[in-house]
């Protein structure tokens, strides 16, 4: 028997989200009145072209950019890796530098890359999962193709620098890319007033659909494309484009403007509640990122609790109707535990433990109640049936029980 979506209290939303009703209902008539090719030249199709600069409009608006600068893409993992084959491509350097704790789009071609004899630097990060500037310093100069750096991580919700190490990158004559996917819709975004080059956008991490995304390219940056075919996107990228989910991507990103404040309050606070309550009751957890709540996503909270597998506790919560997840979607099924907590320095027995829940604006107190009350218990359950040894690893939230003590 399947699941409703009403049955459920979904804390994966950095996973993907639910697409917003009204977004769904501005995308349906291009499945069904509106299904002709917008690089046409009639009327029909010149229709839906319209269509699509309005979204564009409307995607430029979110992020503070101008709509000649937003290319449509059909996910993330395209938008990341168009923006650094470009980089390499136009620049002629071979050197790519970037963090150990990026998105797997990002790390796995670095790592193709240097087979190829590109040189990667990937920098470390502090066990907090910050970034020290002064890594950015020691490793960008004349010699250096592109610096990508996220924006705000998947797994940690940790916020990078982005906006400084951009300005760096400028005054060394670099190229500088953000996988913003995290960021774009819950923190404010001002392209205009910044010197990033390139960013990365997608859809369905803020309500839109699956496979639709977009790459901002700044105003006179040169680039080379990746997918190579019709002239579509201004010859930056081919192939017909997706109308509906353009459409769709764009009122989203209307949505998202008219929710920051919302994000950056109700949701915070619901997450911070989240927060406060499993380290007040539950034993042995420990907070793996940064401790300020200004540095983090406000969505995004990531904690191992000591003697369990995460794999058992999301079982249980699942049977409880609770969704969260242990790490990044993209590397589920993999047995190695979260790079992204071992470039930390959490050993990877504390990285088995880790548990991450991602909320949205479509989040309630009752939930966040609910789910207070199911996890101590489950985590109880779990450790009285399989006890295991204190895993070395970050020191517990400043709030958290410990060992002994009420």
């Amino acid at each position: 028997m399947s699941i409703s979506s009403k049955d459920i209290i979904y804390l994966d939303n950095n996973a993907t989200t639910r697409v917003a009703p009204e977004v769904v209902e501005e995308m349906l008539p291009f499945f069904t009145e509106y299904w002709g090719n917008p690089s046409s030249i009639y009327r029909f199709g010149n229709q839906l072209r319209m269509e699509m600069e309005k979204a564009r409009a409307r995607i430029a608006q979110l992020i503070g950019a101008d709509p000649q600068e937003i290319f449509f893409t059909s996910c993330g993992t395209e938008s990341d890796n168009s923006a650094l084959n470009s980089a390499l491509e136009i620049s002629g350097r071979k050197k790519i530098v970037t963090t150990a704790a990026e998105h797997s789009a990002i790390i796995k071609q670095c790592t193709k890359f240097q087979k190829q004899g590109v040189e990667v630097v990937f920098m470390p990060v502090r066990p907090d999962g910050t970034l020290d500037f002064h890594e950015v310093e020691k490793h960008v100069d004349e010699e250096t193709a592109v610096c990508s750096v996220m924006w705000a991580n998947n797994e940690t919700g940790v916020l990078f620098p982005v906006e400084e190490i951009a300005g760096f990158c400028k005054l060394k004559g670099v190229l500088f890319h953000t996988d913003a996917v995290q960021a774009v819709g819950k923190i404010p975004i001002c392209l205009k007033r910044s010197k990033i080059d390139m960013l990365s956008l997608v859809g369905h991490k803020l309500h839109a659909p699956k496979g639709i995304g977009a790459l901002y390219i700044r105003r006179r940056t040169r680039f080379s494309p990746t997918i190579i075919g019709g002239s579509q996107e201004r010859g930056r990228r081919g192939g017909t484009e997706n109308v509906a989910s353009i459409v769709g991507f764009g009122k989203a990103c209307e949505l998202a403007a008219a929710r920051m404040e919302d994000e950056n309050t109700r949701v915070r606070n619901l997450r911070d509640k989240l927060e406060t309550g499993i380290f007040l009751n539950i034993q042995d957890a420990h907070l793996n990122g940064a401790r300020q709540s200004e540095k983090r996503l406000p969505n995004t909270l990531n904690v191992s609790f000591d003697f369990v597998e995460a794999e058992a506790v999301l079982l249980q919560l699942d049977q409880r109707g609770i969704c969260a997840s242990s790490g990044s979607a993209c590397t589920t099924g993999s047995l190695e535990p979260s790079h992204v907590l071992k470039a930390m320095g959490i050993s990877a027995a504390r990285a088995r433990c880790a548990i991450r829940f991602s909320l949205s604006t479509y989040n309630t107190e009752p939930e966040i109640t609910r789910t207070l009350q199911a996890l101590p218990d489950i985590i109880e359950r779990i450790r009285k049936t399989s006890p295991g040894e204190m895993t070395p690893g970050a020191a517990p939230h400043p709030t958290a029980r410990t060992s002994g003590k009420s």
